[in-house]
């Protein structure tokens, strides 16, 4: 029976691997990078469970079908199960997934340890690292069906984390000089109007990309640290 709790000894032999956005064969369990945060997750259910999940196609050839963030929200919907942030980093294996801020954007997904730990593929700065699902912000939680897993622990007490996002109740003077910020770094957010829509997230995206920081387009603390903004 695939467990949650293989799955994230497996994601534990990948550690101090390179980051970089790139097709995964999913089959291959010799493949020890580069990685991207959803093409290792799907690698790691595939090895696991022997399903392909979180792809374009789950029908398609593991070898070739992408991972995407995207799709991992579309399967997680139709697929699988959905439960609560706070729950799934409880468990071993569970999850974490932060939605793309558009189509054909990235978002970010991560596996529990259990213990409010994590192990993702999180930018190319850092490569692949145990981390902490503490102090960012995440969409859902999802579980995988066929996978078993030990749910005994108690859900996991996140803090609450300043986030400033498309198509959240943002301040707009705070969005005015993340804008600023970005133009002064030589990213065009598409003018200074206090208004966080798609050419503010795709500057911010293109500025963490240059800063080798986590590519979803939102600004929490990292992003606003390397802004010089405060949140």
């Amino acid at each position: 029976m695939p467990t949650g709790a293989a799955m994230v000894k497996l994601a534990r032999t990948r550690i101090g691997e390179e980051y970089r956005n790139v097709l995964v064969p999913k089959n291959n369990e010799n493949w020890h990078g580069p990685w991207d945060c959803a093409e290792f997750m799907s690698w790691l259910v595939f090895q696991e469970a022997g399903i392909l999940y979180g792809c374009f196609d789950s029908d398609a050839d593991p070898a070739l079908i992408e991972a995407y963030t995207g799709a991992w929200k579309t399967d997680s919907k139709v697929r699988g199960f959905r439960i609560p942030v706070n729950e799934a980093a409880a468990i071993p294996g569970g999850f974490l997934l932060r939605f793309p801020p558009a189509p054909g954007r990235m978002g970010h997904i991560a596996i529990c340890d259990g213990k409010g730990g994590t192990v993702e593929a999180k930018s190319r700065r850092e490569g692949v690292v145990a981390d902490t699902a503490h102090g960012r912000r995440w969409d859902t939680g999802i579980l995988i069906p066929g996978v078993e897993y030990d749910r005994d622990g108690q859900p996991v007490s996140l803090d609450e984390v300043k986030v400033v996002r498309m198509g959240a109740d943002n301040d707009p003077a705070v969005v005015r000089k993340i804008q600023t910020a970005l133009k002064a770094q030589g990213v065009d957010p598409g003018g200074i109007d206090g208004k966080y829509g798609p050419k503010t997230t795709a500057a911010v995206a293109a500025f963490q990309r240059l800063r080798g920081l986590v590519v979803d387009g939102e600004v929490g603390p990292k992003t606003a640290a390397a802004l010089e903004v405060q949140l």
